[in-house]
């Protein structure tokens, strides 16, 4: 996926955020834009605005955690486009901070049904559409920098259990497809400046309704000095797929986080008796 003008690419949580910044970038590469979302009127102002780069879009209303609503979103891809090549299963949501041993079970649902059954959905309703072509083509899964390390003092475990996930899905899917012409990233950005954690507010009523939402005024501070903005990680996302990236990060902070990690896990074997 050296050029990416004139394919067809499908982005989910593309309303707003990070998913409308990666449309926005997809679409100034002169690709055709599918911009999915569970919010159907802001989809929809998304795609115009994206349409307003100069290629296709189309808006649809898609809720990623059921499989059915991505393979419907697919059958309408095939008619109004015919292929497929872009797939992003970006698409997630937080709850609201709290310790993992206290995250209830409707929180654990929606969470991973959103965030880890989101990636694993789109794979199997679309992979099959990218295969037919022979054209080639490229996956990329919205993991995290909390998908590599738990953020100490973050409460945001659930979170951070639900995007290891994507990043091990991610590699695993990356291994099936080696040798072919598909490629797979999973992206794993630290702090963009979008409204994720607003997204409690809108958790739909088989998941157990809206959750109150909390403003951390110290992380919404965060958020706007350090916060990378969606279009700038677009543009990692656009270079990724071109240059065929598997890990895609945007910080160059969160290196230090990944070695003291890593660093801690290496260690361990030094612990193991000599035989």
């Amino acid at each position: 996926m050296k050029d990416v003008s004139g394919r067809v690419a499908f982005v989910t949580g593309a309303a707003q955020g990070l998913g409308l910044g990666i449309a926005r970038e997809l679409a100034r590469a002169g690709a055709n834009v599918v911009l999915a979302d569970v919010q159907e009127e802001s989809v929809r102002r998304a795609a115009a605005e994206v349409a307003a780069l100069g290629v296709r879009s189309l808006a649809l209303t898609v809720d990623v955690s059921e499989r059915s609503s991505l393979v419907a979103a697919a059958a309408r891809v095939r008619s109004e486009f015919g292929k497929l090549h872009i797939l992003v299963n970006n698409a997630g949501i937080i709850t609201p901070p709290k310790p993992v041993s206290e995250v209830t079970e409707s929180e654990w649902a929606w969470t991973l049904g959103v965030n880890l059954y989101g990636a694993i959905n789109g794979v199997a309703a679309f992979l099959p559409m990218i295969r037919e072509h022979g054209e080639g083509g490229h996956v990329v899964n919205t993991a995290s920098i909390g998908g590599m390390q738990v953020g100490k003092g973050r409460n945001t475990g659930a979170y951070s259990v639900s995007k290891y996930g994507v990043v091990a899905f991610s590699e695993s899917l990356a291994q099936e497809l080696e040798g072919t012409p598909i490629g797979v990233s999973v992206l794993c950005p630290s702090a963009v400046n979008t409204a994720i954690f607003t997204s409690a507010a809108r958790r739909p009523d088989r998941f157990g309704g809206p959750l109150a939402v909390e403003q951390d005024a110290a992380y919404d501070r965060e958020l706007r000095e350090v916060g990378m903005a969606p279009d700038d990680v677009g543009k990692r996302v656009v270079a990724a797929i071109r240059a065929d990236e598997l890990f895609v990060f945007t910080h160059e902070h969160s290196r230090a986080w990944l070695a003291e990690r890593f660093g801690r896990i290496l260690a361990s074997f030094d612990s193991l008796e000599t035989p």
